[in-house]
């Protein structure tokens, strides 16, 4: 009986330049995002020796930077596409973790960073 394994692959603090936002300023001056990717996988292997049976991390970074570029007036949309095309790449991944932060949140006296944790989970 083989013993099944969980795979974590993940992009950490993939900064961009885009204009989501809801506001005329963002549309206009744009703003710096940050965005992180865990997406898990389950396999059976018990050492994975080639590429083909992990996530491509380079794809990956190719899907949020493409999706990254188009503008969507609400980070909870650009999460939900990023997992989406990640698991239309990837069907046999698990799970998709999409994490956006907006650095500089066009709020008056605000300080911090406001962003959306989008989870998308698919059956064993």
């Amino acid at each position: 009986m083989s013993e099944e394994k969980i795979v974590m692959v993940e992009l950490k603090h993939l900064r961009f330049y885009a204009f989501h936002g809801v506001y005329a300023e963002e549309l206009k001056a744009g703003n710096e995002f940050e965005v992180d990717a865990k997406i898990s996988f389950k396999t059976n292997t018990n050492l994975i020796t080639h590429l083909h049976d992990t996530v491509n991390y380079t794809r990956v970074y190719a899907i949020i930077r493409t999706l990254m570029e188009h503008h969507e007036p609400l980070l909870e949309t650009v999460a939900m596409k990023i997992a989406d095309e990640i698991h239309k790449e990837f069907p046999f991944i698990h799970s998709t973790e999409i994490r956006i932060i907006k650095l500089y949140p066009p709020i008056i006296n605000f300080t911090g960073q406001v962003g959306v944790t989008y989870v998308k989970q698919c059956g064993d």
